[in-house]
């Protein structure tokens, strides 16, 4: 794992914990994107019998899947601070679940038919390395499939924030997590070894009352700052009124609901298998593409 630190992790697992009760209120964009998941597995013209959830903090991903892709038995692997787990209670029911400290996920190769998270990976410090040891655990021809918040996401906030605390206290601390974009996403599938890398987006706007309305939406999702060097102490009041009132100005509709940017990354790939199709060598080509567009081939010289 990287020494690289830029999450967190017992905070954001702490808010995680905090959020789990109130998540049925705030469950929106969990649901939704678990839903485009199983509609992504739909197209899929086979089954995964032995799925494993990566990351979920709650239940969402599992019931809104159900038994799309044919899966029958559902592991959850959650992420824990660096700390141990501690030893269950007495009379504890035993649990299916696998849990992954420090982001080093135990040893299971080759266990998988697919590998699944929703909207968890925005909060990992080494995504490579996650992604590697998803790779490895999966059989081979199985999947990995995976959504997460990137892009230009919450935008809108960052700019407020920005804009008040220059105002109000002279500089800014870091609030909104560094977000990947496609093309990285891709790279990164490559470089972990994936076959058939893909990777694309959706960008999903949502409405709310105003700031503090979005701001609770976030409380709620346990979605909240979690970077490592932010300011520890709580944002000053001005701060806060300051930074609502310009989302109010910059970014309401017609009707004064302020409207919020969610960029959801999806990526996809596949454990190497020698059934899947592989790129042609380069100049091996029978057929010439001026012969399809009906024009002439002009040579390089």
């Amino acid at each position: 794992m990287t020494d690289i630190y830029i999450f967190d992790r017992k905070s954001v697992n702490q808010h995680h914990s905090r959020a789990r009760e109130l998540v049925d209120n705030h469950d929106f964009l969990f649901r939704e994107i678990a839903d485009r998941l199983g509609d992504r597995l739909m197209d899929i013209a086979r089954d995964f019998p032995k799925a494993l959830d990566l990351g979920s903090n709650h239940t969402i991903l599992k019931e809104t899947l159900g038994t799309r892709g044919g899966i029958q038995d559902f592991t959850v692997a959650k992420f824990l601070s660096g700390e141990h787990p501690k030893l269950p209670k007495k009379d504890t029911p035993p649990s299916n679940d696998v849990e992954i400290v420090s982001e080093i996920m135990p040893s299971v190769p080759q266990s998988y038919d697919l590998i699944i998270s929703n909207l968890c990976l925005h909060w990992i410090n080494d995504l490579p390395g996650i992604l590697l040891q998803a790779h490895q655990s999966l059989k081979a021809d199985g999947l990995f499939l995976a959504s997460m918040i990137g892009g230009e996401s919450l935008k809108e906030l960052r700019a407020c924030f920005m804009e008040a605390e220059m105002e109000i206290e002279g500089g800014v601390s870091p609030r909104v997590s560094p977000l990947i974009d496609v093309k990285d996403a891709g790279a990164l599938l490559q470089r972990a070894g994936f076959a058939l890398p893909v990777s694309d987006f959706d960008r999903i706007e949502v409405s709310y009352v105003n700031a503090f309305d979005l701001m609770k939406e976030l409380r709620g999702m346990g979605e909240t700052n979690a970077i490592h060097n932010r300011r520890k102490s709580f944002t000053r009041r001005e701060t806060l009124l300051k930074a609502a009132e310009l989302y109010q100005e910059k970014f309401s509709d017609s009707e004064g609901r302020i409207n919020a940017t969610f960029d959801v990354v999806y990526l996809a790939g596949w454990a190497p298998h020698t059934s899947q199709q592989k790129p042609l060598r380069p100049g091996s080509a029978v057929e010439r593409l001026s012969d399809f567009l009906n024009t002439e081939e002009t040579k390089l010289t």
